[in-house]
């Protein structure tokens, strides 16, 4: 069994952007700009914030961050959207995600432009990646093909079974993983309703758990030699922590480590992974890499 360090391949990739952006910035190029809208005061949320603005110093990028309070109006957020998309030194942006309840996400990310839409949010970037044209990838299913990469995993002709069918990871995962390009591999989607979930997971030579609850894939679940990748982040109440809390992936991974060739922690796996995507995506939006 091998546990794919996420930390430690993010932090050699960030090395690598890093080290272009010096030679783009030598020979007289633009300095890549990151900006980012936080609303509100979500601890995950600014957690994911601190290590973007520390992922965009190690990259040698530019960041912003424009904070608004949880009362921002939905005509507030657009006008800084609009702002964003007409400022030239930026080259990419986020919202971070959740928005509180009175705001439309859908019309938020709508009015993003799709060329600085580094989350590959946006439904022009979602409908490049469902074809297979050069787009933005969002950073959570890029870095999980990244890793595979990186890891030397074939994928080609294995039996992938996707678990969660989320907009953010389930879905691109799953679209991922069947294109040729990338993972070239039997694509099944589980969810809540699956019927024949378990079966599904013990014929799989690749799963990846984003169903979003703590421990939900078991040993009886996974075949030997299986790997596994748990995106799974949920905070656990843990009384031996200074923060009273840890974090606990969708794999029960004591159980299923064993069984796996391959296996992600948490953390340390697929969530460094996804900061060093969005340093990727930016690098590409700064390059002008997609679209002109």
């Amino acid at each position: 069994m091998q546990i794919i360090d996420g930390k430690a391949t993010a932090t050699q990739i960030k090395q690598e952007i890093a080290e272009e952006v010096k030679a783009i910035v030598e020979r007289g190029g633009k300095q890549p700009h990151l900006a980012a809208i936080l609303v509100g005061h979500d601890g995950g949320s600014e957690t994911y914030m601190k290590n973007k603005v520390l992922a965009c110093e190690a990259c040698g990028f530019k960041s912003s961050l424009i904070r608004f309070d949880d009362d921002v109006t939905e005509e507030e957020l657009l006008k800084c959207v609009d702002k964003l998309n007409n400022d030239t030194d930026v080259d990419g942006y986020i919202v971070q995600l959740p928005l509180p309840k009175h705001i439309d996400e859908q019309k938020i990310i709508m009015a993003i432009d799709y060329k600085k839409d580094v989350d590959g949010f946006h439904p022009i970037n979602v409908g490049r990646m469902a074809i297979g044209l050069p787009c933005f990838i969002s950073a959570t299913p890029l870095g999980i093909i990244t890793l595979l990469q990186r890891y030397n995993i074939e994928t080609s002709g294995k039996k992938c079974v996707v678990l969660g069918r989320s907009n953010i990871v389930g879905k691109p995962m799953a679209q991922l993983m069947m294109q040729k390009q990338y993972g070239n591999a039997t694509v099944t989607v589980c969810h809540s309703r699956s019927t024949t979930l378990k079966k599904e997971c013990q014929e799989a030579d690749i799963i990846i758990a984003a169903i979003g609850q703590p421990e939900f894939l078991k040993a009886d679940m996974v075949k030997e030699g299986a790997v596994v990748i748990d995106v799974g982040t949920t905070r656990v109440p843990d009384t031996t922590k200074p923060s009273g809390f840890r974090l606990c992936g969708d794999v029960k991974y004591d159980e299923v480590a064993p069984k796996c060739s391959f296996i992600t922690p948490v953390p340390g796996g697929v969530g460094p992974m996804t900061i060093c995507s969005l340093m990727k995506n930016t690098l590409a939006a700064g390059k002008k890499e997609y679209y002109q």
